[in-house]
C-alpha cells in the first residue's frame, strides 16, 4: 500500500468537476477559465514527463517537451476541441502528446517557447528523484504513464486529506492515521497509535474508518475531475489500482 503515500504537493487543487465542463471553458478567454486549466495543467504535468522520460529523452529535454506539450494543447484549444464523452482525460493527454512527440521535428532552441506561453513549475530535481522511483525496465512508456497518473491522483487526495486535518489543528493525528492508509497495517497496531495519541484503541478504529471513509469520497472527486461520465468513475478507479498493481 506504499504506493498512496503522496508523491509530492501540488498548491491548490483541480475543481472536482467533470472535465466536460473544463473543456467547454477552455473556449472561454476569461482569468477563471485560464486559472482553472493551467492548474490542471500543474496538477497532472509528472506523468507526461515521465512518459517522454521513459521514450529515451535526457531529463532536460523531457522537461522542455512537457512545457511545449502543455503549451501546445492550451494554445491550440485541444482540450475545448476534445470530447470528454469519448473518455478520460489521462488518455486524451497521453494520446496527444504521443502524436505530437513522433510528429515533431528536433527543436534544439527552447528560448523559443517563453513569450507568454503557459510555463509550468517543473522541479528538475523532485522531477528525476521521482522517475528515478519507476520501474522503468519493466514498463512500457504507456504504462509509466498510467502509474504515473495514478501516483499523482492519490497523492492529490492524500494532500487534500492532510490539509483538512492542519485546518482543523490535528496535524499529529493525521500522521498517525494515514500510516494505516498507506503502510501495512501490521506494522502500526492500533494499540501503538492510541497510546502515541492519549486516547484509546476503540476511539483509533473509528478514527480509522471516518478516514478511510473520507479518502474514498476525495478519490471519487478527484476521478470524476478527470472524467467525461459519472458512470466511468468505477471502472477508472479499478483501472488505476491496476496499474499500480501492474
Amino acid at each position: 500500500m506504499s504506493q498512496l503515500q503522496s508523491e509530492g504537493r501540488v498548491q491548490g487543487r483541480f475543481p472536482t468537476t467533470h472535465w466536460s465542463r473544463v473543456a467547454t471553458a477552455a473556449g472561454r478567454d476569461d482569468g477563471e477559465s485560464q486559472a482553472a486549466l493551467s492548474m490542471l495543467c500543474q496538477a497532472y504535468w509528472y506523468p507526461i514527463y515521465a512518459f517522454v522520460r521513459h521514450l529515451g529523452f535526457t531529463p532536460e529535454q523531457a522537461q522542455d517537451r512537457t512545457q511545449d506539450f502543455f503549451a501546445y494543447v492550451l494554445e491550440r484549444d485541444l482540450i475545448a476541441r476534445a470530447d470528454p464523452a469519448r473518455g478520460r482525460f489521462r488518455a486524451f493527454l497521453r494520446t496527444v502528446c504521443a502524436r505530437r512527440l513522433a510528429g515533431e521535428r528536433e527543436r534544439e532552441n527552447a528560448d523559443k517557447r517563453g513569450g507568454g506561453r503557459l510555463q509550468l513549475a517543473i522541479d528538475q530535481l523532485d522531477a528525476e528523484r521521482r522517475y528515478a522511483l519507476e520501474p522503468a525496465h519493466e514498463m512500457t512508456a504507456e504504462r509509466i504513464f498510467d502509474r504515473s497518473w495514478a501516483l499523482t491522483l492519490l497523492g492529490r487526495v492524500v494532500d487534500r486529506l492532510r490539509r483538512e486535518y492542519d485546518d482543523s489543528g490535528r496535524s499529529a493525528r493525521f500522521d498517525e492515521l494515514i500510516a494505516v492508509l498507506t503502510r501495512d497495517p501490521e506494522s502500526n497496531p492500533y494499540t501503538e497509535i492510541a497510546r502515541r495519541l492519549g486516547t484509546t484503541e476503540g476511539n483509533i478504529r473509528v478514527a480509522v474508518h471516518r478516514l478511510r471513509r473520507r479518502y474514498g469520497i476525495l478519490l471519487r472527486e478527484e476521478i470524476a475531475a478527470t472524467v467525461g461520465d459519472a458512470s466511468l468513475v468505477d471502472d477508472e478507479i479499478q483501472a488505476l489500482f491496476a496499474a499500480l498493481a501492474g
